[in-house]
């Protein structure tokens, strides 16, 4: 069985997930359909970087996107 990432900064995930930014990689993961797959990426997060998150979501990420994504994180 393998061992679950909690609690993980979002320089930590970029490491592990080999991406240049998590944010934009989850919310292109959600976008593409892979809602199973945010939600894993979202619970790894620790909760500075769930913060981080929402406010990197509300800034960057297209507004159609939005209420779709925070429901998902809830």
């Amino acid at each position: 069985m393998a061992t679950k990432r909690h609690s993980r900064t979002a320089a930590q995930q970029c490491r592990y997930y080999e991406v240049d930014n998590i944010f934009w990689y989850m919310a292109e993961t959600y976008i593409n359909g892979n809602f199973s797959t945010f939600r894993e990426l979202y619970k790894e997060l620790c909760k500075n970087a769930r913060r981080d998150f929402i406010d990197f979501l509300l800034s960057e990420v297209e507004p159609v996107y939005w209420r779709e994504i925070l429901k998902e994180t809830i």
